[in-house]
């Protein structure tokens, strides 16, 4: 039963990140398409049984939907955690205004993978960094001041959550 669980994972996820070398790369030709097809049949043999605790078809393409959904909000995100940190950088009292400082968070969330997600997408918005993630879903996050630290975790775990089924 593992074998089969595997191998829809498998084609799962080197289905859609060929899709994506075939978007990004540009180039159409043997040479180029052949070299998306070892590389992504590489990642995705290494990958299959990381993707989901659930490799089944319907969950796989559920879980890569939901992520392909967040993403945009998540990139929005980061464009506007950049400009707080711009502002705060250009700001004459950049000083007073700086006070970095450890945010302890504790999630609902319990799956390794949206842990994980979570973890990263905090990492990814400037002004934000963990540093710690426990399996229990505790979580340790650098922040810069108090206005990057004050939608945690809020709105992105409840996303992150989402995708995951939490």
């Amino acid at each position: 039963m593992k074998v089969l669980k595997c191998k829809s994972s498998f084609f799962i996820s080197f289905f859609i990140l060929f899709l994506f070398w075939v978007v990004f790369s540009g180039r159409f030709d043997g040479f180029h398409l052949g070299l998306g097809v070892i590389s992504c049949a590489i990642v995705s043999w290494f990958v299959s049984d990381l993707s989901t605790p659930d490799p089944r078809p319907i969950s796989m393409f559920r879980l890569w939907l939901n992520f392909i959904l967040y993403f945009p909000w998540l990139i929005w995100q980061i464009f506007l955690a950049n400009i707080h940190v711009l502002l705060l950088v250009l700001s004459p009292n950049m000083m007073d205004r700086i006070d970095p400082h450890i945010v302890k968070i504790k999630t609902r969330m319990r799956d390794r993978l949206a842990l994980v997600t979570f973890a990263n997408s905090i990492t990814l918005t400037p002004g934000t960094i963990t540093v710690n993630v426990s399996i229990y879903g505790d979580l340790s996050v650098h922040a810069i001041d108090k206005e990057s630290a004050a939608g945690l975790p809020g709105e992105m775990e409840r996303r992150v959550a989402g995708i995951f089924g939490e």
